[in-house]
């Protein structure tokens, strides 16, 4: 029992560690999009959520032109609702799947109006049941939008650095959530999205990680890298 006690002690140590020397390290990258639309929008609860449906399998730079170009012409469920179908596929074009984004997000404006009174849902339940909204989308919708700090939002990102790390043993983002509400302590659990994604965007890559250049190598396990890339420029905590 002791034994047990002790290694779940040094993981917590470790993951705070980590946590720690990598909201150093993002300060000076870049946010993700969904996180910029925030700051954008001074948070806005419907527009982070259209945004992160939006970033579904679509690079950041294409979700934040999107997004921006969608509420410039509509902002509000209301308007969106009022836009035809082509016209909103034009907008977000090349989001991916953006024919069935264009469809979610009208039939999503249409249950918030009828069901929430134009308001976006503050419960997991209340998100999930919209249409194309997923455990990821709603996790980010409570941590960026309602500054919930008892939510993880799990992508693939962090979903393969988590197992890199040697955090979990999962294979799959759901199960890598609900397996990290054990692992990361929760002070951390609103920044995990945050830091790992940011990470994995510029260092921790999917092909070829910067592990020479991490600031948390010393502290990685490094699961299933083969092959690592090169870089000048070092991309971590001195």
């Amino acid at each position: 029992m002791g034994g047990r006690s002790s290694r779940k002690t040094r993981a917590a140590t470790s993951v705070n560690e980590i946590m720690s020397r990598l909201g150093t390290a993002v300060e000076r990258m870049e946010n993700p999009a969904v996180e910029k639309i925030a700051e954008d929008q001074k948070s806005d609860p419907f527009q982070v959520l259209i945004s992160a449906m939006l970033s579904a399998q679509t690079k950041d730079a294409v979700t934040l032109e999107a997004s921006r170009r969608l509420f410039h012409r509509a902002a509000t469920a209301e308007a969106i609702l009022g836009l035809k179908l082509r016209e909103i596929e034009q907008l977000i074009y090349p989001v991916s799947f953006y024919r069935n984004k264009a469809r979610h997000l009208k039939e999503t404006c249409r249950q918030l109006l009828d069901r929430c009174g134009g308001r976006v849902p503050v419960t997991m339940a209340e998100l999930v049941s919209l249409a194309g909204v997923g455990r990821k989308t709603a996790n980010l919708v409570l941590i960026i939008a309602y500054g919930s700090n008892r939510n993880i939002c799990v992508d693939t990102h962090v979903h393969r650095i988590a197992n890199r790390l040697g955090w979990v043993r999962t294979r799959t983002p759901e199960k890598t959530e609900q397996a990290l509400y054990d692992v990361v302590p929760q002070q951390w659990w609103p920044s995990v999205n945050l830091f790992l994604v940011t990470w994995g965007q510029n260092v921790c890559r999917p092909v070829y990680p910067l592990c020479s250049n991490c600031g948390v190598r010393d502290l990685c396990q490094r699961v299933g890298v083969t092959k690592v890339g090169r870089s000048s420029t070092a991309l971590g905590i001195e």
